[in-house]
């Protein structure tokens, strides 16, 4: 019988190696995309969260002036308007503990994890990703959608912290108040 040389050894451990690494998810997925919320979608059955990002709740409330306005609905209305008749792209290579796939996803050329962020609608979700830092920054900077006032971070929201009321003398204002005569 011949001797085995070590690389002889290694052949087989080289082939599981190999066979394991193929078995990451990984997922290019085009379609018409219904939206969830602000960064959640689905095309063709798959469920799909916007890599990096998050959105206000659908129902959060955002304060720009004194004003509340409906920042998650918002979030939502806008992606499903920039999506709306479109061909969707998404790319991702993780999958949530549910088989929601973390992907980017792109329509007409751009990436609308990044536009979201840009235009103040969505926050750089840092916990899981720094890449869309630079958009907030710019958000911020130019005061766009949630950066032009107040609001609770969309993680915060979820474990119920809310945004404290204003008062209008010793009445509390939950909003659309006005401190004009």
């Amino acid at each position: 019988m011949p001797t085995l040389t070590p690389i002889d050894k290694l052949k087989p451990l080289t082939f599981i190696f190999l066979s394991l690494l193929s078995s990451v998810a990984s997922a290019d997925i085009s379609g018409t995309a219904l939206i969830v919320d602000g960064d959640t979608i689905t095309i063709s059955g798959n469920k799909i969260h916007l890599s990096g990002i998050d959105t206000p709740e659908k129902n959060q409330t955002c304060r720009k002036a004194g004003v509340t306005w409906k920042c998650g609905y918002e979030a939502t209305e806008t992606l499903r308007n920039w999506t709306y008749t479109k061909e969707v792209r998404c790319v991702g290579d993780t999958k949530e503990r549910y088989g929601t796939l973390i992907a980017n996803c792109f329509v007409d050329g751009y990436n609308i994890n990044a536009r979201l962020v840009y235009e103040g609608l969505a926050v750089a979700y840092r916990k899981y990703s720094k890449q869309y830092v630079p958009e907030e920054d710019k958000a911020r900077a130019a005061k766009r959608g949630m950066w032009a006032g107040e609001f609770v971070a969309p993680w915060d929201w979820r474990r119920g912290k809310r945004m404290k009321e204003v008062r209008i003398g010793s009445a509390p204002c939950k909003g659309g108040c006005s401190t004009k005569d």
